[in-house]
C-alpha cells in the first residue's frame, strides 16, 4: 500500500463546509463536504499516533527530527527537499507539532525561536517583517510551496501551514529573487497535506482580554492506495488581543487537494482569509536627540486606526518522474491582496511628544507566479551527480491610493490625543508599479569518495524589470530592466556520518533603481546589485540532538549621494560578520531543547562623504540569545510544561549612532495536557507570552512596541 503516515490531528465537517462556502463559493464547499463525508466507521475507534520520524506527504518533505519540532532538512527551491546534513548553508525547518504546542499564529511566532532571525513587528501591528543575519525580511519575500512573490504584504496565517523553512543568507541561487529582494535570508512555507490516518479535529482558542476563535482542520487520504488526498482548513478568529479598545478579527477558509502517484504527484491549493483590525499596533520613528521610554504595550498611541485586508491565493503543483533518475516539474499561483487602512505618523522627541497626521493608505496587488524546472541523477566515472534545471517568472502589479489630513494635532506617546480628520475623498487605488522578473538557473552538485565531498556549483541569470505610473493619472512616471548573474559555490565534508564542514561563496539580488531628478546623473539606471556571502561552518548530529556553528560575512551594496558631486550610485556598502551557535532536538527522552545564540558585528563600511562611515547599522543588536525547553514531567502522563527566553541587546535607531535602543528579555511559559474526553483525544494548551509585561521598542527603519503580556489558551479535541 503506498503509504503517507505521518502526525496530524482529526475533525467533523459541517461548520467547515460553510466556511468554504462563503471563502470559495458554493461550488468548491459541496466538492470539500463530499470529500470529508467519506469518515469511519462509528464503530472505529481513531487512536491518537504519535510519529515522530515519518517522511510527509507528496513533495517528499523531510523527516521529523528527535522531539517533533524540527524536521532533518528542507527546501532548497532549484537543488530540492535535501537533508541538513548534505547542504552548505544553515537552515532551521520548524514542523506543525511545534507551531500548534506554542499556539503560534503568524510566521513570526515561529521563526523568532532562532536567535539568527528577529521580528520588526509585533502581534497586532500591520503586518510582519523580519531581520536575518542583520537584513530586513519583507512577509512579502516570504515564498509559498517555493513560489515567490503569492505571500501577502501582511501576514500568513499559520492553521493551513505544515512547515515554516527558514534559509539563513542569500538565497538568489536556490530560490530566485523575491519582489523586495530580500538578502539576509529567506523563508518557506508549506501548506497542509492529508495523510493516510483520517483526520478530524476541531480547536477552540481565546487570547488576551477577550478575542475567541474556532479552527476545523479535516484530512483525508481515498481511492486506490490512498493516493487521493484531500485537507481542509476553517478558522473563524474575533474579538479584543493585546490592544485595548481594538478589534483583531480574522476568517480563514483552505483547501488542499494532492495525487501521490507512482511516478506523478500533484497537488492544488486555495486559500482564502479576510480580516479586521481595529485599533491595530502603530509604528513611528523617533525626533530625537534622545529615545523616549516606551509607552503601554497595550495603549495605541494613534487611536482610531483600522486596517481590513483580504487575500485569495490559487496555486498548484506537478511532479513526474520520467525514469528512476529524472524528474520534471512545475508550479504556478496567482494571489490577490487588497487592504484598506487609516495610517497615521509622527515623530516623538525624547519627551514623547509630536505632532501626528493622518492618512488613508490603500493598496491592491495580483501576483502571478510560475516556476519549471528538472532534476536528474547520473555518474561520471566515480563522481554521482545531480543535476538541476530551473526557470521561474514573477509578474506582480501594485496599485494604491494615498491620501492625507489637510492637519495635524499635538500628541503624546502616553496621552494621545484623536487623530485629525481626512477631508479628502477615498478613491480606488491606482495602477503605480507593474514589477516582471524571470531567470534562468543551473547547478550540479557532485559527490565524491563516498558522498564524504559534496561540492555545489551553480548560477542564475536573473532579469529584473519595472515600471512606475502616476496612480492618479495612470501616466508612466519612469521604468527600469537590467541582469545580472549570481553565483553559488558550496562545499561539504564528511569526516563522520554524522559531522559536516561546510563552506559556500552565494549571492543575493536587489533591484539597482534609478538616479533621482535632483541628483547631477538623473535618470541613470543601474544594474542589480549583488550582496555577497562568505560562510563556513560546522554541523554534528548526535542522535538525538544537532548542533551547528557558522561564521558569515555579508556584504550589501547601499545607494547613496554624493555630497560634492551630487552624483547618485551604489558607493555605499553595509558589512555584516557574524557568529551562529544551535542546538536542537533531545537531550533526553521527553526533554527538547532549542537554544541557539547569534553575534553580529554591522558596520557601515562605505558611506556619503564619508559621513557615518564605521558606525554600527541601525536596528541591528550585536548580540542575541534564544533558550527553549519542552518536557514530558514524568508525575502525570499527558502533562507536559514549556519555556522560553529571548533576549535581544541594544541596538541604534540611526546610521549617526546617537540614539541608542535598550536591549531587552521576553519570557514565555507554557503548559499543556493530553487526555480523553468520552473516548476522544484532547489536548489543552496555555500559553503565556512577556510573562513579566515589560514595554520595549522594537527598531527597524521603523519603530514599534513589542507586545504585552498575553494569556493565550486552546482545546484541541479529535472526532
Amino acid at each position: 500500500m503506498h503509504t503517507l503516515a505521518s502526525k496530524y490531528p482529526r475533525f467533523a465537517p459541517n461548520p467547515l463546509a460553510l466556511l468554504v462556502r462563503q471563502c470559495f463559493g458554493a461550488g468548491l464547499a459541496l466538492a470539500a463536504a463530499s470529500v470529508v463525508a467519506q469518515t469511519a466507521p462509528a464503530s472505529q475507534t481513531l487512536q491518537q499516533v504519535i510519529v515522530t520520524d515519518q517522511a510527509e506527504a507528496i513533495g517528499g518533505l523531510q523527516k521529523t527530527y528527535s522531539g517533533g519540532q524540527f524536521a532533518r532538512g528542507g527546501s532548497l527551491g532549484l537543488l530540492g527537499n535535501i537533508d541538513l546534513m548534505n547542504i552548505p548553508f544553515s537552515t532551521t525547518n520548524y514542523t506543525s507539532e511545534l507551531i500548534k504546542n506554542q499556539q503560534a499564529l503568524s510566521v513570526a511566532d515561529v521563526v523568532m525561536n532562532d536567535a539568527s532571525v528577529r521580528t520588526l513587528t509585533s502581534r497586532g501591528g500591520f503586518g510582519d517583517d523580519f531581520q536575518i543575519r542583520g537584513f530586513q525580511v519583507g512577509n512579502g519575500d516570504i515564498a509559498m510551496n517555493g513560489l515567490l512573490g503569492l505571500a501577502p504584504t501582511t501576514r500568513i496565517p499559520l492553521e493551513m501551514i505544515e512547515r515554516v523553512e527558514v534559509l539563513k543568507g542569500p538565497g538568489a541561487l536556490a530560490n530566485g529573487v523575491g519582489p523586495n529582494g530580500s538578502i539576509g535570508g529567506s523563508i518557506n512555507v508549506v501548506t497542509k497535506r492529508a495523510s493516510d490516518i483520517p483526520l478530524t479535529q476541531l480547536t477552540t482558542t481565546y487570547m488576551g482580554k477577550s478575542q475567541f476563535g474556532a479552527q476545523l482542520d479535516v484530512g483525508r487520504r481515498f481511492g486506490e492506495d490512498n493516493k487521493w488526498g484531500v485537507r481542509v482548513n476553517g478558522l473563524v478568529r474575533g474579538g479584543e488581543g493585546n490592544i485595548d479598545g481594538g478589534k483583531q478579527n480574522l476568517s480563514l477558509g483552505s483547501l488542499g487537494l494532492d495525487y501521490a502517484g507512482a511516478r506523478t504527484r500533484f497537488s492544488l491549493d486555495a486559500l482564502a482569509t479576510g480580516g479586521e483590525t481595529k485599533e491595530f499596533r502603530p509604528q513611528t520613528s523617533f525626533a530625537g536627540p534622545g529615545v523616549p521610554a516606551a509607552p503601554s504595550a497595550r495603549l495605541n498611541f494613534y487611536p482610531g486606526t483600522k486596517l481590513e485586508d483580504n487575500v485569495k491565493t490559487l496555486m498548484s503543483r506537478l511532479e513526474h518522474d520520467l525514469n528512476d533518475s529524472t524528474t520534471v516539474y512545475g508550479s504556478v499561483g496567482y494571489t490577490a491582496l487588497d487592504y484598506q487602512q487609516i495610517f497615521p505618523s509622527g515623530r516623538p522627541n525624547t519627551a514623547g511628544n509630536f505632532n501626528v497626521s493622518n492618512a488613508y493608505y490603500d493598496q491592491e496587488t495580483d501576483s502571478a507566479s510560475a516556476d519549471i524546472g528538472l532534476r536528474t541523477r547520473f555518474s561520471t566515472g566515480s563522481v554521482r551527480h545531480t543535476l538541476a534545471l530551473g526557470a521561474n517568472h514573477l509578474n506582480q502589479e501594485t496599485a494604491y491610493f494615498y491620501a492625507t489630513s489637510p492637519t495635524s494635532n499635538p500628541s503624546s506617546l502616553y496621552n494621545p490625543s484623536q487623530l485629525p480628520v481626512i477631508t479628502a475623498l477615498r478613491g480606488n487605488p491606482g495602477k503605480s508599479a507593474v514589477v516582471k522578473q524571470s531567470s534562468f538557473a543551473v547547478a550540479d552538485t557532485m559527490a565524491f569518495m563516498d558522498d564524504s565531498f559534496l561540492l555545489t556549483l551553480g548560477l542564475r541569470d536573473q532579469t529584473l524589470a519595472q515600471d512606475n505610473f502616476n496612480p492618479a493619472t495612470g501616466a508612466g512616471t519612469g521604468s527600469y530592466k537590467s541582469s545580472a548573474v549570481t553565483p553559488l559555490a558550496g562545499l561539504v565534508f564528511k569526516p563522520q556520518k554524522n559531522i559536516s564542514v561546510y563552506t559556500n561563496y552565494t549571492s543575493g539580488l536587489t533591484r539597482g533603481g534609478t538616479a533621482g531628478v535632483t541628483t547631477a546623473n538623473a535618470g541613470q539606471t543601474f544594474a542589480p546589485q549583488k550582496s555577497e556571502q562568505n560562510e563556513v561552518g560546522v554541523k554534528v548530529d548526535w542522535g538525538k540532538l544537532t548542533t551547528q556553528a557558522a561564521l558569515y560575512q555579508i556584504k550589501r551594496p547601499n545607494a547613496m549621494t554624493d555630497p560634492l558631486t551630487n552624483v547618485y550610485s551604489f558607493g555605499g556598502e553595509q558589512t555584516n560578520r557574524g557568529l551562529e551557535l544551535t542546538a536542537y532536538g533531545e537531550v533526553q527522552r521527553g526533554l527538547r531543547l532549542m537554544a541557539s545564540a547569534a553575534f553580529n558585528d554591522a558596520k557601515l563600511t562605505r558611506t556619503a562623504g564619508g559621513v557615518n562611515q564605521g558606525n554600527d547599522a541601525a536596528g541591528v543588536p550585536k548580540s542575541t540569545f534564544n533558550l527553549g525547553l519542552d518536557w514530558d514531567t514524568p508525575w502525570a502522563q499527558g502533562l507536559s510544561l514549556n519555556g522560553r527566553v529571548i533576549n535581544t541587546s541594544s541596538v541604534y535607531a540611526d546610521a549617526a549612532n546617537r540614539m541608542e535602543v535598550d536591549g531587552w528579555t521576553r519570557l514565555d511559559i507554557g503548559a499543556r495536557y493530553a487526555t480523553r474526553l468520552s473516548g476522544k483525544p484532547l489536548t489543552l494548551r496555555a500559553n503565556l507570552e512577556n510573562v513579566t509585561g515589560k514595554d520595549y521598542w522594537v527598531v527597524s527603519n521603523y519603530v514599534t512596541v513589542g507586545a504585552p503580556r498575553t494569556l493565550m489558551l486552546s482545546a484541541t479535541v479529535d472526532f
